[in-house]
């Protein structure tokens, strides 16, 4: 069993529940986040403003550093987690930066709270 955590535009969520749901993943967990990648990050800028120089604070801008972004949470059974993550990148990918990121890990146990069922039982079977 594994968990995929995503972080994907905001602007492509309902194209994202819609493919994972055509997948047979139905069961997700989704959170408003903000978060920025190294994509656009000039790090010596950012380095010369945490020092304080004024050139480099007037650089950076008053722009909004974080971007909102949608993260979502995703535990399905190990036979599934290459055709999530297929599916993930198949709707998420523009091929220009801030597209996302996904990350898997793995799950120990899982419990349904009404059933009392454990394990992979409480996942979806698709």
């Amino acid at each position: 069993m594994k968990e995929i955590m995503a972080i994907v535009r905001m602007n492509m969520m309902n194209k994202t529940k819609r493919a994972l749901s055509e997948a047979g993943i139905s069961s997700i967990t989704a959170k408003d986040v903000l978060g920025r990648g190294k994509g656009l990050v000039d790090w010596r800028l950012l380095d010369g403003a945490e020092k304080g120089y004024e050139e480099a604070v007037a650089q950076l801008g008053q722009s909004q550093r974080l971007m909102p972004k949608r993260l979502l949470i995703i535990v399905v059974p190990d036979r599934l987690v290459a055709k999530t993550v297929k599916t993930l990148i198949a709707v998420n990918r523009s091929g220009k930066s801030g597209d996302g990121k996904i990350f898997v890990m793995p799950v120990l146990g899982s419990v349904s709270v009404r059933t009392g069922e454990t394990g992979d039982s409480v996942l979806d079977d698709a």
